[in-house]
């Protein structure tokens, strides 16, 4: 019998479950465990075979006859915003990030809980509570970082912090090639300044200071409503079975 050591990742299979990106589907996922120290190289090798980190869980689709889900990353520093998004970066000059260590809030709670309840009443998420949201935050073996997005203050561009009430938070890992922005979520009143868009477009700025070539938006679903925003942000690369293919435009 063959001895696994600890430290070799065991990958398991989930039952059929309902999609929640296209009707009438089935989704099954394989995942796996990221514990240890192994744990953040792991994180970036996975990441870069399409798998997506839940707290300390990695995991991919595996629908058997489906493959609308596609990873998306960002080709930062060739990044060209459309005239759109220019005008979400216009809207919010006077909103600022400040990446912070994995420490939950209670501030950051209630945005997440109005968030949900405005946006994902019915959704997997929906119950969650403020044990739960400080779990979703803390439990990561690998170098998580919150970005919280607060209006800007008087003293902002000597400090770099925001100084008015908490707008939006995204969960962000720091991969080896890239961020990988694992949730974001905004104060649904603020609607009307885009804020999700407005965070990958920090989050691709951050890359290119950072040096890091990527910004990794998890699964454009193409027929999704929910998820065609991700087939926005170009060029980007898409992993395919041939590996990560370059896309120019959203036709493609």
């Amino acid at each position: 019998m063959t001895q696994h050591s600890r430290d070799t990742p065991q990958f398991y299979l989930t039952a059929p479950s309902p999609c929640p990106y296209l009707p009438g589907k089935e989704e099954r996922k394989v995942f796996t465990h990221l514990v240890g120290e192994r744990a953040p190289g792991l994180n970036d090798l996975l990441t870069h075979g399409g798998f997506r980190r839940s707290q300390s869980i990695a995991y991919r689709p595996a629908c058997e006859a489906c493959r609308a889900c596609v990873s998306v990353r960002v080709i930062a520093d060739q990044f060209r915003p459309t005239r759109s998004m220019r005008r979400v970066a216009e809207r919010n000059t006077d909103v600022i990030g400040e990446m912070r260590a994995m420490v939950p809030t209670s501030e950051q709670y209630g945005v997440f809980r109005a968030y949900l309840d405005s946006r994902h009443r019915d959704g997997g998420m929906a119950d969650m509570t403020v044990l739960d949201y400080a779990m979703m935050v803390e439990d990561s073996h690998v170098k998580t970082r919150v970005v919280e997005y607060r209006r800007r203050g008087p003293d902002s561009s000597i400090n770099g912090r925001g100084a008015g009430a908490l707008l939006g938070v995204a969960l962000t890992d720091v991969l080896g090639d890239g961020l990988s922005m694992v949730y974001s979520f905004f104060d649904p009143e603020a609607r009307m300044r885009s804020l999700g868009t407005l965070m990958i477009l920090d989050h691709i700025e951050r890359a290119k200071r950072l040096g890091l070539p990527y910004v990794y938006l998890g699964y454009w679903v193409n027929g999704s409503r929910k998820m065609d925003y991700k087939g926005r942000f170009l060029p980007q690369e898409r992993l395919t079975p041939d590996g990560w293919t370059r896309v120019e435009s959203e036709a493609v």
